[in-house]
Parts: structure tokens; sequence; C-alpha cells
């Protein structure tokens, strides 16, 4: 069971890497990009990841938009505080999305919430990347999700 366990835990480092090697390859650069997160931070395993991975580069912005629920926790703010690295939350997506390189999107879980449906039905759907959101996003962002999605896209989008 430990070793599985690890493994797993391997499995969202390598996910990181992944998208912060994407991020690079679409943006070209790594260093003085601005990146929201978005949707389930507090249960989200890859948005963790990414936020302690994108604290290794240089004057990154990292903006936090999730309903109030799931926000993101504090232990990972304080790391990116630590480190140096400036760090927003927001609850205005269309805000966010305007300003930043990368919009990473993640789903609301519902197995986070366990009994707590009235929980869950508030926070699903609060946030959905659509056309409303793609067209304030600048020419060159892009819009990244870990999959699998529920209905965090528009189909159109996707």
């Amino acid at each position: 069971m430990h070793a599985s366990f690890h493994l797993l835990q391997k499995e969202r480092h390598l996910k990181a890497l992944l998208d912060v090697y994407t991020i690079e390859r679409e943006i070209g650069k790594l260093d003085g990009i601005k990146v929201g997160l978005v949707g389930d931070l507090a249960n989200g395993r890859t948005v963790r990841s990414l936020a302690y991975l994108l604290a290794k580069y240089n004057d990154v912005k990292i903006y936090f938009v999730s309903p109030e629920v799931v926000k993101m926790k504090e232990d990972i703010k304080e790391y990116l505080t630590s480190k140096g690295i400036k760090w927003e939350e927001s609850a205005d997506l269309m805000e966010v999305a305007s300003k930043c390189d990368v919009v990473y999107q993640t789903r609301i879980q519902r197995e986070r919430f366990g009994e707590r449906v009235d929980l869950y039905e508030e926070a699903r759907g609060k946030y959905i990347v659509n056309r409303d959101v793609l067209n304030v996003m600048q020419k060159h962002a892009v819009v990244m999700h870990p999959l699998p999605r529920l209905d965090e896209f528009i189909t159109w989008v996707v």
C-alpha cells in the first residue's frame, strides 16, 4: 500500500511537470507569467502541485478563483509567500482571465463534499469557461484543464 501511495504522489507531481512544460511551450516562458487557478482549489491535487512548482520561477503571479467552500488552503498560500510569489484571491473569473497568460480550470469534485450536497450544488457551475471568458483573455493566453471535466466548459470550447 505504501508503494501505491508513493506512486500516486509521483503521478501528481509528474502532471505538474507536464503542465509547466505545456505552459512554456504555449506561452514561450515561465518567468513573469500570470496564472489563474480556478475551481476546486482546496481538494485539487494538480493545482496544489502546480502552484508549488510555479514558485520555482521568477516574477510569477497566481490568482486563485474558487467558491468560498473550496478555496486554496493556507499551506500553499504561506509557501508561495515564503518564496516571494505574488498571489491574490478573487471571485471574478472575467477580471482574472483578462490578466492571465494561463487559466487553469479544474472541476468541482462531488465526492469531496460527502453528505453536504447543498455545498456541492452551491459551488458547482459557479465558474464556467464560455465565450465571454475567452473573449476577455489575451490573444496569447491559453486555457488548461487536468481532466476529467464536468461542466466547467461550454461544450464547444473543448
